[in-house]
């Protein structure tokens, strides 16, 4: 969205020899765009999705083996597994046989793409919709909502399931008080609590409120010493902190105790089961980002083995969600999206696994806006390229944004008052939405 009047496009760069051209210095320029991203004006947006929970499946998730298989392939294409029919009429991997049953509630994009085959640079595409870069760390999705909403009920904004998964999972280029608070254990081991969550043992209610008083007041000192962002980003973490320990509604959240056994079960006393509970949890207390990991895909061996193994948890706890989040009211408001940094090869390999392959792979999304009940998308017959519609990241992740109400190419401001967009150049994709 640019501002009318504006001679000047972000997306139209100018060399060194243009600006003095104009008569500017390069500090003038950079004060120019500046104040271009303090006039921009951003529509509103309606917000779809109050919360989101990502699922992220570390390793590089098999597209073939899960929501893209090719049965009419020949066997060193499509592998050993088979397909079960889903309750549209389409066809997932014979792994997904729950998350089949929901598919009606469900959107699953095909030809998801981009190129990056190493794990981290695939993995930084996915947390943030941008290509990595040496001059700047991008923020993930979750420090971005963050940023632009706040906490609600108490809540920390941007939660992680158990911990924060990956260095791309972080602030970026934002203050380091927009960053994620984990949980610390996995909600799946027996005595489970949530790090930090407590007092300790011989520090009661007043005792705290003293200390509380006394911390204020260094840091009020501190503060007039000096405004770093380690300064306000610490006294931002201490005041979530004491929202956290203070409110029992808050810390009744993260208590997935409470939950009834039957439900527990339902979903899997399992990690994959426990965190996907967790993470409903949280977006129903009111958390409006919650990212968590689960498993390990990077199956350069032995795939049929390896997801027979790995999937039948995740296949349950997934449809269990989108179960739940349905009968509770919940998942018309909760955009629930699983994806991994990549797909796996066309070709299985001589060790009965599959390689790394960003050209084309799956997400699956649900709730929150999106039109379930379809494919969008289509890979060609050996699943190695988008055959329609492709979807890059910035595509991706502008749609999520816009289901927030977020505007993707809202410019904010990184370190030396430059503006960079949330998403460079994605567009949402109309045809997912409901």
């Amino acid at each position: 969205m640019q501002c009318k009047g504006n001679l000047l496009s972000r997306r139209n760069a100018l060399t060194i020899g243009a600006i003095g051209g104009l008569g500017l210095t390069l500090s003038d320029m950079f004060r120019l765009r500046e104040a271009r991203a303090e006039l921009k004006q951003y529509d509103n947006i309606a917000v779809k999705a109050k919360s989101v929970i990502h699922i992220y499946l570390p390793g590089g998730m098999a597209h073939q083996e899960s929501f893209d298989p090719k049965p009419y392939s020949p066997i060193e294409y499509r592998g050993e597994m088979g397909t079960i029919k889903t309750n549209t009429g389409e066809f997932f991997s014979e792994t997904l046989p729950k998350t089949a049953q929901v598919a009606d509630k469900i959107a699953v994009i095909r030809s998801m793409t981009h190129g990056e085959a190493a794990h981290e640079r695939g993995t930084h595409n996915m947390f943030t919709g941008y290509k990595p870069s040496p001059a700047l760390n991008y923020p993930c999705f979750g420090s971005v909502v963050s940023h632009e909403y706040g906490p609600k009920n108490n809540l920390p904004p941007y939660v992680c399931i158990p911990n924060q998964p990956n260095e791309f999972a972080g602030t970026g280029y934002l203050s380091s008080s927009f960053a994620p608070f984990s949980l610390g254990g996995d909600p799946a081991s027996n005595g489970f609590k949530v790090r930090d969550l407590s007092l300790p043992g011989n520090v009661d209610e007043a005792r705290f409120s003293r200390r509380r008083s006394a911390l204020d007041a260094v840091n009020d000192y501190f503060k007039q010493k000096n405004e770093s962002d380690a300064v306000g980003a610490m006294d931002t973490f201490y005041e979530r902190a004491y929202s956290l320990i203070s409110a029992p509604e808050a810390r009744e959240a993260f208590n997935i105790d409470a939950e009834d056994a039957k439900i527990r079960d339902e979903y899997g006393r399992n990690t994959a089961g426990q965190r996907m509970l967790m993470a409903r949890r949280l977006v129903a207390a009111g958390v409006r980002m919650v990212t968590l990991t689960y498993g390990g895909w990077d199956m350069h061996t032995n795939i049929s083995g390896s997801m027979r193994k790995t999937m039948p948890s995740f296949d349950q706890a997934y449809a269990t969600l989108i179960r739940d989040l349905d009968r509770n009211g919940l998942l018309d408001e909760t955009l629930v999206m699983v994806s991994s940094e990549f797909g796996r090869t066309p070709k299985v390999n001589k060790d009965a696994g599959r390689d790394h392959w960003p050209k084309v792979f799956s997400v699956a999304m649900a709730g929150g806006g999106i039109r379930g009940g379809q494919i969008y998308g289509t890979s060609n017959a050996t699943a190695s390229e988008p055959e329609t519609d492709p979807v890059r990241p910035e595509d991706l992740a502008t749609t999520m944004y816009h289901l927030m109400g977020i505007v993707a190419d809202k410019e904010l401001m990184a370190p030396g008052g430059r503006p960079i967009e949330i998403v460079d150049g994605g567009k949402v994709v109309q045809g997912l939405l409901a």
